[in-house]
């Protein structure tokens, strides 16, 4: 050891050993992030890496050994014979790439250990042939002890520099591995050295050096680092390339691409962290889900660019809303939600709530249009609501569909029973899936009457599910879950295919009016599909009417307009139903053609009980003659209803005191008594039964 040390400190020049340690450290710390880059990468790539990392090792290698070997202190004249020198650097690169080869084969300590064994030895032969490319007038004696000395070192730390690198990588395992592969030139270089013993002899001499040392060391110095900065450029340049594409993929991993808003993965790390910020203390986390209503509606009305446009600026509007500790993402679909940490009480969450949705109160714009939308928003608290970031983004939704579903435009704070509604309405939606097919569905008809003769006129078309295990289903738990998923326009499409062809079979007298959703509004088809069925089943226009409820039109007036009128030349009655009930009934009556109103069930029920709803009746009744529409009263029960519908001019009237609705064959018997009664007394006309 003591001779090693006396051998760099007296026996070189430390210019030129200076130069040689920044050639070792500079290309060592380069290789090996280019040995790291051929482990992580594959095919051509890793073959082109394999090939500059050879080249930096190989040149680093034989760099610090030349210039070294320039500072060797001796006595006497000396150079180096170029072919044997030539063959030394090419061993250096052919090694170091051989050696880089077997270490990346795999990721086992054995192949890699094994690489790293083969790159220090390769790094021993350079040195040795490149000694005896070292012409001296004398004799070199070597002590083998120090040449297998300096074998072993190289070795052992070129075994360390891999398997350091493969185990630990990025920036610590770098360095350190960087330090093993300097520390093993430097070991090898001045252990080998000290093997070597000059001898002078006379006579023997040497053809003289052509340059200077000071000219070869700038030479071979300056190529190399040449080398060194072409390569590490390119090298750089494809780690800041790969750094920027893995910063946009986690960017495009954690945000949504129509909004540029924070996605599900985002939004689910944001609750955890916000989750664990309260461990602990006395504040809560409020997580929002925000549920836009009819957005589907929307998408039909107007197309998939409207939509997409609409959640472009509603995400535009909300970011724009947030302060510094809030967060907000889209989830999927048309559900935003936002995460706030709050000091404990309930009204700061539904502060924040409402703070959102007041930014989508504007309407949007689109194509010359004005859109407006409402919004249903839960909440749910942690740690009160659960603590997993799933159970409360899940619950928030849960939430907030509950609030949709109770009408919409509504804040609501999750409650525990909100469970077992949602468990039964899933339920209930994966059964009626298979409901029409397994013929599970069955129409009632409920008597529609004139109030003064109390003469049978037609019949509403109700649906009824006959559920094979849970029995007879009312329409009230299944419709609201089929406008939910969608299934309503199969359901509204057979409830119409069925009810036309069933009345095509009653005398021509009796009409059918048959419930569309708002969703089957929202179709460009449905005056088609109207005039397919009325052809397919041979039913008469005039004997149809279809019943349109408020929220159906309002949405998108212009389109719901139009589709009124075209069922309306197809020779098909348009009904208003549940009159009274919406926001702005009577400029929809004055907006809209229609042929009837129906006054919903509940102004009927408490006509004996409230004058407000007493005041409501007669003002319907008086605005449907001053317009000369017919006005048809829902839920009529008793006798004394009856009378003062009679006495305020109402032209028609349904309800339980004219019968519940009934399945078809007690709706035929009916049919029948009807008919059998008319002909028991003298008539102007005759109406054969079965006549279409």
């Amino acid at each position: 050891m003591f001779s090693v040390l006396s051998c760099i400190a007296v026996d070189h020049e430390y210019r030129f050993i200076a130069f040689a340690a920044i050639v070792c450290v500079v290309g060592s710390f380069l290789t090996l992030s280019l040995f790291s880059r051929i482990r992580n990468s594959a095919g051509s790539r890793r073959f082109l890496w394999l090939l500059l990392a050879g080249l930096v090792g190989g040149s680093t290698i034989w760099t610090t050994h030349f210039a070294a070997m320039l500072g060797y202190v001796a006595p006497f004249g000396r150079t180096f014979e170029p072919v044997l020198t030539l063959l030394s650097l090419v061993v250096a690169i052919g090694s170091t790439s051989f050696s880089f080869f077997v270490a990346s084969r795999s990721d086992g300590w054995l192949m890699t250990g094994l690489g790293g064994l083969l790159f220090g030895l390769g790094a021993a032969s350079m040195h040795y042939i490149g000694m005896s490319a070292y012409l001296v007038p004398g004799l070199i004696h070597w002590d083998q002890g120090f040449v297998a000395a300096s074998a072993v070192l190289g070795g052992l730390f070129g075994t360390a520099t891999t398997l350091i690198l493969a185990r630990y990588g990025k920036r610590a395992g770098l360095w350190a591995a960087t330090a093993m592969m300097v520390l093993g030139i430097v070991a090898l270089h001045f252990t080998g050295m000290t093997a070597m013993t000059i001898v002078p002899l006379s006579g023997i001499d040497v053809p003289p050096q052509a340059v200077s040392d000071d000219v070869m060391l700038a030479a071979v110095v300056g190529m190399t680092m040449v080398i060194i900065v072409i390569v590490g450029s390119a090298f750089f340049i494809d780690q800041r390339s790969m750094e920027e594409a893995a910063s946009t993929y986690r960017h495009l991993a954690l945000h949504d691409p129509l909004t540029g808003m924070p996605n599900r993965s985002f939004l689910k790390k944001k609750v955890e962290e916000g989750r664990d910020a309260i461990s602990g203390g006395t504040s809560r986390l409020a997580v929002v889900a925000i549920d836009l209503d009819r957005f589907k509606d929307i998408n039909d009305l107007h197309g998939q660019m409207a939509g997409d446009k609409l959640l472009q600026n509603i995400a535009e509007r909300l970011r724009a809303e947030l302060a510094e500790d809030e967060f907000i993402a889209r989830n999927g679909g048309d559900e935003f939600v936002a995460v706030k940490r709050i000091a404990g009480a309930d009204h700061q969450a539904m502060e924040f709530a409402d703070r959102l949705r007041r930014q989508l109160d504007a309407p949007f714009h689109w194509d010359g249009e004005a859109i407006s939308i409402a919004t249903s928003i839960g909440i749910s608290l942690a740690p009160r609501d659960g603590n997993e970031e799933h159970d409360l983004i899940a619950r928030a939704g849960l939430a907030a569909h509950h609030a949709k579903k109770n009408g919409g435009d509504q804040v609501v704070f999750y409650e525990a029973a909100m469970e077992e509604t949602s468990r039964v309405r899933a339920s209930i939606a994966m059964d009626l899936k298979s409901a029409i097919a397994n013929g599970e569905l069955e129409l009632f008809y409920q008597p529609q009457n004139d109030t003064k003769t109390r003469r049978l006129k037609g019949f509403e078309a109700l649906v009824r599910w006959n559920h094979p295990k849970k029995g007879l289903i009312p329409p009230s738990d299944f419709i609201p879950v089929a406008e939910e998923t969608g299934l309503i326009l199969d359901i509204g499409a057979w409830v119409l295919e069925t009810a036309c062809r069933t009345a095509a079979h009653w005398p021509r007298e009796f009409t059918v009016a048959v419930n569309v959703s708002a969703r089957q509004l929202a179709q460009e088809t449905l005056p088609h599909q109207v005039a397919v069925v009325l052809a397919r089943t041979g039913l008469f226009p005039g004997r149809l009417e279809i019943e349109l409820t408020e929220s159906g039109l309002i949405a998108d007036q212009e389109h719901a307009l139009k589709i009124v009128q075209a069922l309306k030349d197809l020779g098909v009655s348009v009904a208003m139903d549940d009159f009274g009930t919406g926001y702005s009934s009577l400029s929809t009556l004055q907006n809209f053609p229609f042929d009837k109103i129906k006054i919903d069930r509940e102004f009927v029920r408490s006509l004996t009980s409230n004058q407000q709803a007493v005041a409501i009746v007669k003002s319907t009744l008086l605005l449907g003659s001053s317009l000369s529409i017919p006005v048809l009263a829902e839920g009529v029960e008793t006798e004394d209803q009856l009378s003062f519908l009679d006495a305020e001019g109402c032209q028609s009237v349904q309800g339980f005191l004219f019968g519940q609705p009934l399945r078809l064959e007690q709706c035929e018997e009916l049919i029948r008594e009807e008919m059998q009664g008319r002909l028991s007394i003298p008539l102007a006309f005759a109406t054969k039964a079965g006549v279409r």
